[in-house]
């Protein structure tokens, strides 16, 4: 029997607990003080208190967390998405005591955590990319205009260290070019630690597709298809679908084979997302980033692909055989549809709105094999200011869109929750949106439509 901890909370935590027994697996869950009582430390076989509410001083805590791992006698850690999951410098110290890491290599988290570091391993891969700026290290803006002027507008500063839509701010022209380049470099350095950004050719209709891939770690890799990502607010994922709607298969190809010969020539270790730029007008396509870790979206892959990347994730990282896994086992089939159930305030621009859930309820999703909720919270639970405020993943399959989309506004629509503010009906609205139903998506359509949406 192996002991796999978990090093995060709520839904992504308990996502993978549930995989673990179903490989029987025990599971250590590590808590903070304001998630003494949460699901996820309740459905572990062992759970371990490793400081207080902020994060800062418990679950990014890698110390406490490895003095943890010693202590229950762990043969590997799952970071899950957020806190340590792309911490080489934690995977490294893991290693160092023989404890697994299930994920990528230190040195490919490195690689691809550094915004440009990762667009010159792309560039090598022939993967095409954007017109971009050398770095500026936090403090300096000596040639900012000029790089921009080179790199043309509208562009983006980006962080270096930055990744989940943090750190990337949108600027039309060199008159507010200096002074966004000096907060963005200051917030980057209060978040990461690390101030350095970078400038992006910004293109105004973008769709975000991602290319969801798997690497057996000796140059080995596959792909598990594509999901569509752009629906967001503030460069963040609210929705997110498989296959991508209304892009002709021969552009999907291209962008997956990308995926792949860059994952490959990584020899890249477990799963993990290449994300594209695509050129809504002309379907052009350019590297964005790779995530070396799940993904909150993983769901919509494993619902139309019928894997389940976690426990792929956790056999490589034990040493099991997966060489039956293979580009020819991987089919893809129906569609699926995910919504992210915020505790926020849509008309106040998506604001958190913690508080105590009253009441969580939704039909079906116990019984129903096309609706999977996923989730770490229940009634009687309180979600606090110190997290993420996601309350649930909901996702809907179908044999078609039109199914996967009237299943998910159904089920959204047929939910009780209460208690607390959240977006819910938000979410609905935005799948009945006449634009979404045409398939016309772009990463700016929540801010174009924002006032229909919030009626």
């Amino acid at each position: 029997m192996k002991k796999v901890l978990i090093a995060n909370r709520g839904e992504i935590a308990c996502r993978v607990i549930k995989s673990c027994k179903k490989l029987g697996i025990k599971t250590v869950a590590v808590f903070s003080t304001a998630d003494e009582n949460a699901l996820h430390v309740e459905l572990a076989d062992e759970s371990y208190h490793i400081g207080p509410a902020k994060a800062s001083e418990s679950y990014l805590q890698a110390e406490r967390v490895l003095d943890v791992c010693l202590s229950a006698g762990v043969d590997a850690v799952h970071p899950g998405y957020g806190f340590l999951s792309e911490n080489c410098e934690f995977a490294t110290l893991l290693e160092k005591h023989n404890i697994r890491w299930i994920g990528p290599s230190p040195d490919s988290i490195q690689d691809m955590g550094d915004k440009e570091r990762a667009r010159a391993i792309a560039v090598g891969a022939g993967v095409p990319v954007l017109p971009g700026s050398i770095r500026f290290a936090c403090g300096d803006t000596d040639g900012v205009i000029e790089a921009g002027q080179e790199v043309g507008y509208p562009l983006l500063v980006k962080a270096s260290a930055g990744g989940g839509g943090i750190g990337m701010r949108l600027v039309d022209g060199p008159e507010k070019l200096t002074d966004t380049v000096e907060s963005t470099q200051q917030m980057a350095e209060r978040s990461f630690g690390d101030g350095t950004i970078f400038m992006e050719r910004y293109v105004p209709r973008a769709r975000h597709i991602e290319i969801q891939v798997f690497g057996f770690g000796d140059g080995r890799a596959i792909h598990l298809y594509e999901r569509e990502c752009s629906i967001q607010r503030r460069f963040q994922k609210i929705l997110e679908e498989s296959p991508a709607p209304g892009i002709p298969n021969d552009v999907k190809e291209k962008m997956a084979a990308a995926a792949v010969n860059l994952t490959s020539q990584q020899k890249y270790s477990g799963a993990g997302t290449v994300e594209f730029i695509l050129d809504a007008d002309t379907l052009d396509f350019f590297f964005l980033e790779m995530n070396t870790r799940i993904q909150v979206e993983h769901p919509v892959t494993e619902m139309t692909t019928d894997t389940d990347l976690v426990s792929m994730q956790i056999q490589l990282a034990l040493g099991e055989n997966l060489s039956h896994i293979t580009q020819d086992s991987i089919q893809h089939r129906g569609h699926a549809i995910e919504a992210r159930i915020y505790a926020e305030d849509p008309a106040r621009m998506f604001l958190p709105t913690p508080g105590d859930v009253e009441v969580f309820s939704v039909p079906g999703a116990d019984e129903d094999p096309n609706i999977r909720l996923d989730t770490g919270i229940r009634a009687g639970d309180k979600i606090t200011a110190y997290y993420d405020p996601m309350i649930a993943k909901l996702i809907c399959f179908g044999d078609n869109r039109a199914e996967a989309s009237q299943k998910l506004d159904q089920t959204l629509t047929s939910m009780t929750l209460t208690g607390i503010g959240n977006n819910v009906n938000f979410l609905s609205k935005t799948i009945n949106h006449q634009e979404f139903i045409d398939m016309k998506l772009f990463t700016g359509f929540v801010d174009k439509f924002k006032d229909e949406l919030l009626k």
